[in-house]
């Protein structure tokens, strides 16, 4: 396959061969006479580039055509070019699996794109006659339709090993703009317009919205003034934003004078392309305004300001006398403003400067040790952004980035430019970019054909190098700005999501999904319990989510990386080399030749998921408290580096991780000791007793509170006898519960001994009180109960200051069942009785905390009242169904989360004979 062309040079069609089968041709719109015509066109300009197998390489081969003829000038013809690209890159990468090679060749007559894969097979059988290729609606062959269609001429070229379709598209014919003091010009060479220019007069006030709207606006665009007066100008305007062009509609209305080309979307859905002059004006009381001329873009040259033309000396004069700017004749006008177009706009006018097949461009780190390459063209710019070269390649002036150097044959001297390794380039001229002696960056231009520059090409490229050198690095000082603000902004929000959170799952996950995409495509978590403990691989995130199982499977079966807690990123290897054997061993298993010996068979990954790691990989250790918790993996894709500052960035983000992460763990910790001691407090499970139903109801009050100031037990002292309580100690929390510990520990023991309710009660207030400044007041119902063999139940209660009992009688009665004592933990000597209750068969006890009787809405409480009337509906109801009849009305009477421990003892007396 022909993958490019030397300026005067034609293709040369393939000879066929015993095992090569002829090139097929199919050519539309033309006959072959016009086809050979078109390819033997000189070559004046090319760009290439290679995309991997991946559906992100479409987009990305969009964007390379769209910014290649953008840069070349021809935006009539990007959207068609644009269009029929981005359906061959599809076929290749997404539906032949292959990757894909796309190269752009321009010519006096038009454009000529090739799109070239390696799957031969998915040949299209073509014949001397008509072949129908289906209908649009089917997913193959519609990028042959659309060729057909839209290209003046298109083809398809087969080789063993590639296929290639290539079209070319024909630059319509667009007259020049002339100028009011021109020559007379016969009528065929005036500008093409309609028979009534139009002439659209919109004026914008300071804030942007339109003020004024003349009726050939209205004509033009079908907006009648009514429907835009006072709307922005933004809301209808589509704007192209090319390469090197960072300025809006909102920036250019600001310009004391703009003139340019953009769209307005009409009335009915379209976008017209318009060409604009913008003129900024004030009135008499000194308000700005900005008056906008449109006319449609064929007919640019009512409005067009006439080209400068730069005569032949640099130092010269242009028109009116002034002298001419060596950078604008360079770089061209209007220069871009922002760092991307203005690098890949240098790179592109050193190409063609020096009539070379690629030109780069390179800027220095901070200590001018390394180059990072930042433009290319005619290279694989996608997979080589951002890879770093060392500034001393070696001895001597032709290994330092210092100095011009001029190398006559690459392939005599390897590596001696290593950007240019395997790219096919023979020749290479590099100059240094400097400012006031220190050393910025490296542009360079290459060829295939081996010693095509001397040192007048050197001077030539150092001459402009000089002129574009101060505005490449204050564009660059601007980026790095923006990306300093930028990076504060994204270190305040991740701080804010990190210190939201205490749980550690979902720390890790934060962790992953704020460097994913912003600072790398794929990202690892790796965890250290202990010092004694091996990394452990947490977490792990890409920004293709069908691509996170196979790059885990791939991360397992590698020794996760070293935990050195030395600071900032270094680079790690291993899973790019993982990836690459795991393609080795898939690609010869498809070949049919088996597995190598030397390659694990434990690994299984699929190609994209080896393409997706296959980049530069970087490891930063998660160190808090001066211990490494852990390390945060950092991944690219193949051939993609990190650019430092991102580097920087991901650094300062893995403390902030690192801290955020420990506190999660401790926080973990701490609250599994407080939960298992909690637990400790609360009574084992409750014992059956025969002829009694009995249901608890327990809720802490608190965040992670499974034990408050609230308290329940039941448990049996003798045969026949049970002992069952429910109290409530003043405040919440650990040290509430503390008292509820001891209180309920002791009850079982002094019941146990063979002491009544009152003596039990009166030993309980003496240890209280010992307690001294950790005491807490406590109310407390007690109680012993005794099932009858007749089916009734004897109870015998004391009820030292804690909400009265609610006995629930067959015939639905309420009444309390005990009398008010004094709490316990105030005074030393306490004087109580106990009194007796026998629950009758159907009968119901129900003991509750404050937390239930206290419940408020507002000013209103649930009080002891409500909760009668509660319970005189729960007649017949099991003590299961009692209890949470009362829960639910205690949840449903305020929206509020309860604030108060709540605690529900239900018992009921079934009878001999169960309901």
């Amino acid at each position: 396959m022909t993958t490019g062309l030397h300026p005067g040079e034609a293709p040369q069609e393939p000879r066929p061969t015993d095992d090569q089968p002829l090139p097929r041709q199919e050519v539309g719109r033309g006959s072959s006479h016009d086809e050979n015509r078109t390819r033997s066109s000189v070559i004046t300009a090319r760009a290439a580039a290679s995309f991997d197998p991946v559906s992100r390489s479409v987009a990305t081969a969009r964007s390379f055509v769209r910014d290649t003829l953008q840069g070349w000038g021809f935006a009539d013809i990007v959207d068609d070019a644009v269009v029929l690209t981005s359906e061959l890159v599809t076929n290749a990468v997404v539906h032949a699996g292959t990757s894909a090679d796309v190269l752009c060749l321009r010519s006096e007559d038009g454009v000529r794109i090739e799109v070239a894969d390696r799957y031969p097979e998915r040949e299209i059988p073509l014949q001397s006659s008509a072949v129908n290729m289906g209908s649009p609606d089917r997913e193959g062959g519609r990028g042959l339709q659309l060729c057909a269609a839209m290209a003046g001429h298109w083809g398809v070229e087969y080789t063993p090993t590639h296929k290639q379709v290539w079209f070319q598209l024909d630059l319509p014919d667009r007259p020049v703009g002339t100028r009011t003091a021109g020559p007379c010009l016969p009528a065929d060479l005036l500008p093409l317009a309609d028979g009534r220019v139009r002439v659209a007069v919109v004026q914008i006030d300071r804030t942007g919205a339109i003020n004024a709207w003349n009726e050939d606006a209205e004509e033009l665009f079908g907006y009648a003034p009514d429907q835009v007066i006072g709307k922005p100008l933004t809301d209808l305007a589509a704007w192209p934003h090319t390469p090197g062009t960072s300025t809006g509609v909102a920036e250019a209305l600001q310009l004391s004078r703009w003139e340019g080309s953009y769209g307005i979307r009409g009335a009915n859905g379209r976008v017209t392309p318009v060409y604009a002059s913008h003129l900024r004006v004030r009135d008499t009381a000194g308000e700005p305004s900005t008056v906008c001329l449109l006319v449609r873009d064929h007919e640019r040259a009512v409005l067009q300001t006439p080209v400068r033309v730069p005569t032949g000396d640099s130092g010269g004069s242009g028109e009116g006398g002034q002298a001419t700017d060596p950078f604008e004749v360079f770089i061209g006008s209007p220069a871009p403003d922002d760092l991307d177009g203005l690098l890949q706009r240098t790179v592109e006018r050193a190409r063609d400067m020096l009539d070379g097949d690629s030109a780069f461009l390179l800027l220095a780190t901070d200590d001018e040790t390394e180059l990072e390459v930042r433009a290319s063209t005619g290279l694989p710019s996608a997979r080589q952004r951002f890879a770093r070269v060392p500034v001393e390649a070696g001895p001597g002036r032709y290994g330092s980035a210092r100095m011009p150097a001029v190398h006559d044959d690459l392939a005599a001297v390897p590596g001696a430019v290593p950007l240019l390794s395997g790219t096919g380039m023979r020749s290479v001229v590099t100059v240094p970019l400097k400012v006031e002696g220190r050393l910025t960056g490296s542009l360079g231009v290459a060829a295939e054909a081996a010693s095509r520059y001397s040192n007048e090409e050197a001077l030539r490229l150092q001459f402009a190098a000089d002129r574009i050198a101060l505005a490449v690095e204050s564009a660059r000082l601007g980026e790095l700005e923006r990306l300093r603000r930028g990076s504060l902004s994204f270190l305040v929000e991740a701080s804010d999501l990190l210190a939201g959170t205490l749980d550690r799952d979902q720390t890790l996950a934060l962790m992953a999904q704020m460097t994913i995409p912003t600072l790398a495509t794929w990202c690892a978590v790796y965890t250290i319990a202990d010092q004694a403990s091996d990394p452990y691989l947490s977490y792990v995130l890409h920004e293709d989510e069908d691509l996170i199982d196979g790059l885990k499977a791939l991360l397992s079966k590698i020794a996760p990386p070293e935990p050195i807690p030395t600071p900032g990123a270094r680079v790690w290897t291993a899973p790019a080399e993982a990836a690459h054997r795991a393609a080795l061993r898939t690609s010869m298993r498809s070949l049919g030749l088996g597995e190598p010996a030397t390659v694990s068979s434990g690994i299984g990954t699929t190609l994209a998921t080896a393409s997706a790691v296959g980049g530069e990989t970087v490891v930063l250790p998660l160190v808090a408290r001066n211990r490494v918790i852990g390390m945060l993996t950092l991944g690219k894709p193949t051939d993609e580096h990190f650019r430092q500052e991102i580097l920087e960035l991901a650094e300062d983000l893995s403390r902030r991780a690192a801290l955020a992460l420990d506190n999660a763990r401790l926080y973990s910790e701490r609250m599994a000791i407080s939960q298992s001691l909690q637990r400790s407090l609360l009574p084992p499970e409750l014992p059956d007793i025969e002829g009694v139903e009995v249901e608890v109801i327990y809720r802490a009050a608190g965040e992670g509170n499974e034990v408050g100031g609230d308290f329940y037990d039941l448990f049996p002292i003798r045969d026949g006898a049970y002992g069952f309580a429910i109290g409530d100690v003043c405040g919440t929390g650990p040290e509430a519960a503390a008292v509820t510990g001891l209180a309920r520990h002791a009850l079982r023991l002094l019941a146990r001994e063979g002491y009544g309710g009152p003596a039990v009660l009166e030993r309980l207030n003496s240890a209280i009180i010992d307690e001294g400044a950790r005491s807490r007041f406590l109310t407390l119902l007690y109680g012993e109960l005794w099932p009858q063999e007749d089916g009734s139940a004897v109870l015998k209660v004391v009820c030292a200051g804690h909400p009265l009992p609610l006995r629930l009688r067959q015939d639905g009665t309420v009444e309390p069942a005990a009398e008010p004592q004094p709490l316990l933990g105030v005074m030393e000597d306490l004087e109580l009785y106990e009194q007796t209750v026998t629950l009758d068969p159907g009968d119901v006890l129900l003991c509750v905390t404050d937390g239930v009787t206290e419940r408020r809405e507002g000013t209103r409480m649930l009080g002891d009242d409500g909760l009668t009337e509660v319970l005189t509906t729960c007649t017949g109801l099991t003590a299961g169904a009692v209890a949470a009849r009362v829960m639910r009305a205690v949840e449903r009477f305020a929206s509020d989360a309860p604030s108060d421990d709540m605690a529900i003892l239900a018992m009921r007396v079934p009878g001999l004979h169960k309901d």
